[in-house]
């Protein structure tokens, strides 16, 4: 439980505050259902770290595009967060990761990441107009797309052991923190969506 305390703190960064720059107010229940997304990962570990050193990797978490000011324009960074997000539910909704976990915090978790990327999408539609579309797939946000990528060839290069399932879940604790620091760039920047 010691481990989980910082993530679980990094994990809250990951929530819009209401009246933050992306001009839309997220439900309320959106900063508990990060927190209960990293609980839920916690809970799926099935085997110790430990027993599968050997199957680490270190799969490059864009952290410094995310952190380096790359992101300056508060829907471009919106537009990241749903990407990892979106991608992160992608993984876990497969038949494969399906097998490797216990339904239940499986099904939880994907369904926390489900509501979270409803509501960061509600409010993108809402910063950005009905008729406009969110930045392309480009700069960080492509490089989320790849790193998932790296995570897919990862796992199929494995044969989807139970080490590597542990290596990915370890990762993606990892990658959801790290975004804290894109979150909060989300929350203190002036203006809305739209503004440079």
């Amino acid at each position: 439980m010691a481990l989980l305390r910082p993530l679980l703190t990094a994990l809250a960064l990951l929530t819009c505050r209401p009246g933050g720059s992306l001009g839309c107010a997220l439900p309320g229940s959106h900063a508990q259902v990060s927190r209960d997304n990293l609980v839920l990962l916690g809970q799926m570990r099935r085997l110790s770290p430990f027993l599968c050193l050997r199957a680490r990797k270190d799969f490059r978490f864009p952290r410094e595009m995310l952190e380096g000011g790359q992101l300056r324009e508060a829907q471009a960074a919106a537009a990241v967060l749903r990407e990892l997000l979106q991608q992160t539910f992608n993984l876990l909704h497969t038949e494969r990761s399906s097998a490797a976990w216990s339904p239940a915090p499986l099904h939880g978790l994907r369904s926390g990441l489900h509501r979270q990327l409803e509501a960061l999408d509600a409010c993108l539609v809402q910063a950005t107009g009905e008729g406009e579309r969110a930045p392309g797939m480009h700069g960080p946000a492509l490089a989320i797309k790849r790193y998932f990528q790296d995570i897919r060839v990862y796992l199929e290069d494995q044969g989807y052991s139970d080490c590597a399932w542990e290596v990915v879940r370890l990762e993606i604790m990892r990658a959801l923190s790290s975004s804290a620091t894109l979150q909060d760039s989300l929350a203190i920047k002036d203006g809305d969506l739209g503004s440079p």
